[in-house]
């Protein structure tokens, strides 16, 4: 069993800052691609960043400049850097990840519990 463990989520005045984390914990292998995603009220969930275990990134053209990931192999955890934020930045973000549970099987997708960025003066 795989658990995926946000924190960081909060209030924050516009043209702020928060830092995201999320660990893996549980029985695996390896972890590949992990990723943020975010969902706004009323609206579909939407796909942040994302970072290969090799360390290639990806970004959604809003966040582009203003957000990092990054992550930390041998913990087993994803950071999410969020500077000059915005309040269409309010959403609650989830963690993602494919998860090995062994060299040989195809990875199985993970999602966190969520983290709650309200972006508000």
């Amino acid at each position: 069993q795989v658990q995926l463990v946000e924190s960081g989520g909060g209030l924050v005045q516009p043209g702020g800052s928060l830092r995201l984390s999320c660990a893996a914990s549980g029985t695996f292998f390896s972890i590949d691609a992990m990723g943020w995603y975010r969902q706004a009220p009323g609206k579909q969930r939407e796909l942040v960043t994302t970072i290969t275990s090799g360390g290639s990134t990806n970004y959604e053209d809003s966040v582009k400049g203003r957000f990092t990931i990054s992550r930390d192999n041998a913990e087993n955890t994803v950071y999410l850097q969020m500077n000059n934020l915005k309040p269409e930045d309010t959403a609650v973000y989830y963690c993602n990840a494919d998860v090995r549970q062994t060299f040989y099987t195809q990875p199985t997708n993970y999602w966190g519990q969520g983290t709650q960025v309200t972006v508000s003066s």
